[in-house]
């Protein structure tokens, strides 16, 4: 497995993805999508960075999508990580964010945030997350829909 920047080709290889994760809602999909075609279809914007791990065939096997937070020195989100379903389990989440990590160092970055959800579906992706050093820094109760709190983790970059 490689890392390498998202491409057009990527597209609908990248829904397909997103979609057989059985995570995310419909309207979850359309942002997704929405970011991959701001990345695709303006080369030269600043706000969402896409790569792509792909296998020897050049086909996504998982994608992280982060960017800075404006307004902020040296803070940085991270939108999506998506692994493939079939690939899962085989640290591809682990590499994308590795890189993702080096490449925000080299930008001067300092801190890394991650919005993520409380019901049961997010319950791998909030273990990854605290596996991987991020700390619970927010919570907002019901604030996606009653029952679904939004959690916010922090990972600080030395």
């Amino acid at each position: 497995m490689r890392i390498r920047p998202l491409v057009s080709e990527d597209r609908e290889k990248l829904r397909q993805m997103i979609i057989r994760t059985s995570v995310f809602t419909d309207d979850e999909v359309g942002v997704a999508m929405e970011l991959i075609d701001i990345v695709i279809g303006n080369k030269n914007q600043k706000d969402y960075t896409i790569v792509c791990t792909v296998d020897g065939h050049n086909e996504p096997a998982g994608y992280v999508c982060y960017g800075p937070v404006p307004m902020t020195q040296g803070t940085f989100d991270l939108y999506w990580i998506v692994i493939d379903p079939k690939v899962q389990g085989q640290k591809i989440g682990s590499e994308l964010l590795d890189y993702m990590e080096r490449e925000i160092r080299e930008l001067q970055g300092r801190m890394i945030l991650a919005d993520t959800s409380s019901i049961p579906s997010y319950e791998k992706a909030n273990r990854f997350y605290l596996k991987r050093g991020f700390k619970e820094v927010a919570r907002i109760a019901d604030y996606y829909w009653k029952g679904n709190d939004r959690i916010t983790y922090c990972k600080k970059l030395t």
